[in-house]
């Protein structure tokens, strides 16, 4: 019989308050998918790993698997991720990719890959701040799910440019005859492109402006089209 206990690597989601003392931790694990588990005693000022049990903190743990919440029975702390603390633009950034994450996680649903991309992606915001490494995320993480928009042809009629709208209903860019949805301009096209084409460092070495809030909206609304609700975090970084 497999032993209940388990370690695995994880990035903290979100909390939430259990009792007077515990606290549920939402965890997207590298090995066991979506985990939430109860902290016991984390809100007590005595606790010894309450600290590294807050959301973005990437963290070594020890499981005990239960029926329905698992208990974490210790948190190691894997790495720092303290320019993600240290101002609003920086911590509005990770809690949008938190969220982001979480509507898209399967509980116990092993996902390496979406665990190697949050990891990847949060480090990226500690680096660098820049307005499209949100927005470039959405992009990756709708490519990810397998609904990566068509930026090439008109997604109705299979024209080629000019395009004159973006529509995710549709799956992407459309022709002026075909045209529905919001509209796309050329340059946010292009930046677009970049992102899901392999030039990425270049997308998001660029600096703010029209054209980088137009690929964001067009970001956000894919995204939440796809998840099928609101973002609340977006509104934080869009204004940016």
């Amino acid at each position: 019989m497999a032993s209940p206990l388990y370690r695995d690597t994880g990035v903290v989601l979100r909390t939430y308050k259990l009792g007077e003392s515990d606290r549920i931790v939402v965890v997207l694990t590298e090995h066991h998918g979506k985990v939430r588990a109860v902290a016991k005693g984390v809100r007590k000022t005595t606790s010894k790993f309450g600290a590294r049990l807050e959301p973005l903190s990437h963290v070594r743990l020890l499981l005990y698997q239960g029926r329905e919440l698992d208990i974490v029975s210790q948190a190691e702390s894997v790495e720092t991720l303290a320019p993600l603390f240290g101002d609003l633009d920086h911590l509005t950034n990770g809690l949008a990719i938190l969220e982001a994450v979480d509507q898209l996680a399967l509980e116990r649903e092993p996902s390496p890959q979406l665990y190697r991309m949050l990891v990847g992606a949060l480090r990226t915001i500690a680096e660098r701040c820049g307005p499209l490494v949100v927005p470039a995320f959405y992009w990756k993480l709708l490519a990810f799910e397998g609904v990566q928009p068509e930026l090439d042809v008109c997604v109705r009629c299979g024209a080629g440019e000019p395009f004159v709208a973006f529509d995710m209903t549709e799956g992407g860019v459309l022709c002026r005859l075909c045209r529905s949805g919001v509209p796309i301009s050329a340059a946010a096209l292009v930046v677009m492109r970049m992102i899901l084409g392999g030039r990425l460092n270049e997308a998001l070495n660029m600096p703010g402006g029209p054209v980088t809030h137009e690929v964001a909206s067009h970001a956000t609304r894919s995204l939440e089209h796809h998840i099928e609700r609101k973002l609340r975090t977006v509104a934080m970084f869009e204004t940016h």
